[in-house]
């Protein structure tokens, strides 16, 4: 069903199939789900709203029709007056290159976009996979594929790096530099399988369906946990990646402080206790109710430290 408030997107089917779950489609099926640039704006536009939408959880990113998850960038948009056209402009080639750099970054932050939403984002990839469609799903948390993908890094067959995203991004999930530079500097397709193999993807279902499917489970039991530690989750790992193993363990304090408070007196803490150990609680709008609330000031403040220790012992 779709969802309230995500309705007017020209480029985009937004729906959820299951509660707290998002569904964003990018909905340009005749062109393959090729991007131009009134597309990755739009993009940026949904994910930034659903980042904070306290009614989502997580996110479902996958292309609509048979044929393509996104061949990537519209080329024939792109230089005709887009990201790739020259164009009449009659700034010097010093502004030109700053116009360009500003242009180029406007774009890395519309697909980084998926990467800063809060909830965390699963890519369920099928068909052509080519060119952008690596920098989108870098940039997800976890990452399906249909046994008919083929992936391609394909900028270098145009004459261009892959600088949206995939080149600093690929090495850190792969881990295999021999294997990232042989398919970025040759461009050649792989396929899911090979995918899978390198680590680039974690699953490899039968078909699109399957593999929505697939995402749209695991989407869903993320949904069932509290947000807040997913939320705060996703944010560590993210810092851990970019950052070495003593900045990221002097960064977890202040992020589980923002996070997810553990605090002996922390009304969210409790509750999550109280979901733990008895099973409460879920899949509930908002993190409590005022009948969970009652229950907790009831049960557990003023007798916190017993109240733990019987759910240690549980």
């Amino acid at each position: 069903m779709s969802i309230e408030g995500y309705t007017n997107f020209k480029w985009f089917l937004v729906t959820s199939p299951a509660e707290y779950v998002a569904h964003v489609q990018t909905n340009r099926p005749a062109k393959f789900n090729a991007y131009h640039e009134p597309m990755w704006l739009e993009l940026k536009q949904i994910f930034d709203k659903l980042s904070v939408d306290s009614n989502v959880r997580a996110v479902v990113f996958s292309g609509a029709g048979d044929k393509a998850f996104t061949t990537g960038l519209d080329v024939q948009a792109a230089s005709q007056g887009g990201i790739l056209g020259g164009g009449e402009n009659k700034l010097d080639i010093a502004r030109q290159s700053v116009q360009i750099r500003r242009h180029v970054e406007e774009f890395q932050s519309c697909i980084t976009s998926l990467e800063k939403c809060e909830k965390p984002v699963i890519a369920a990839m099928h068909g052509y996979a080519f060119g952008l469609a690596i920098d989108l799903s870098c940039c997800a948390d976890i990452r399906i594929a249909s046994k008919d993908t083929k992936f391609s890094v394909k900028e270098v067959d145009i004459g261009l790096a892959a600088d949206i995203g995939t080149l600093a991004r690929l090495p850190k999930i792969v881990g295999n530099h021999s294997w990232v530079k042989e398919v970025t500097l040759t461009a050649r397709i792989f396929t899911a399988e090979e995918a899978r193999q390198v680590g680039f993807v974690s699953h490899v279902e039968e078909n699109k369906e399957k593999a929505v499917a697939k995402a749209v489970g695991l989407a869903t039991l993320i949904a069932s946990k509290s947000p807040i530690a997913v939320q705060g989750t996703k944010e560590l790992l993210n810092h851990a990646r970019e950052n070495t193993t003593a900045a990221s363990k002097s960064h977890i304090p202040s992020t589980l402080r923002t996070f997810t408070n553990y605090d002996s007196s922390s009304l969210h803490w409790s509750l999550e206790l109280c979901r733990f150990t008895h099973r409460r609680c879920q899949g509930r709008s908002s993190l409590w109710d005022s009948e969970d609330e009652a229950y907790i000031l009831e049960v557990v403040v003023g007798e916190k430290l017993q109240f733990i220790s019987q759910c240690i012992c549980v």
